[in-house]
């Protein structure tokens, strides 16, 4: 059974407040890390199935390169150094994390809460 669009929103919103979770203000280990990224394929995944039409709603984040981001890290063609996923975690993740709540919540409001 395919995951509907609220609840690949949930997994969104989980994904990030874990990654939130994740990294504090020390110097995260090579352990945390791949937890980030490991969140982060989850997020591309969860992200590549939802409507357009519905991300459209917030333009303001990277749909599209969010959809891409599991080939990115798990292709090792080029890594993503660790500055850029600590970086990834303590800004963006609480972005998408919030964009993803407003959508979630607007989607339940059209569909009702089980859609």
């Amino acid at each position: 059974m395919t995951p509907g669009t609220g609840e690949l929103l949930d997994e969104v919103v989980q994904a990030c407040a874990a990654i939130e979770r994740y990294v504090d203000d020390s110097p995260p280990s090579d352990l945390v890390l791949d937890a980030v990224r490991m969140r982060l394929v989850e997020i591309g995944v969860a992200v590549a199935a939802l409507p357009d039409d519905l991300t459209a709603s917030e333009p303001g984040i990277p749909w599209v390169r969010l959809a891409a981001i599991g080939d990115r890290l798990t292709n090792g063609r080029r890594p993503v150094s660790p500055p850029v996923l600590v970086w990834t975690a303590r800004v963006d993740a609480p972005r998408l994390r919030e964009a993803a709540a407003r959508l979630r919540d607007r989607h339940a409001l059209r569909t009702g809460p089980t859609s």
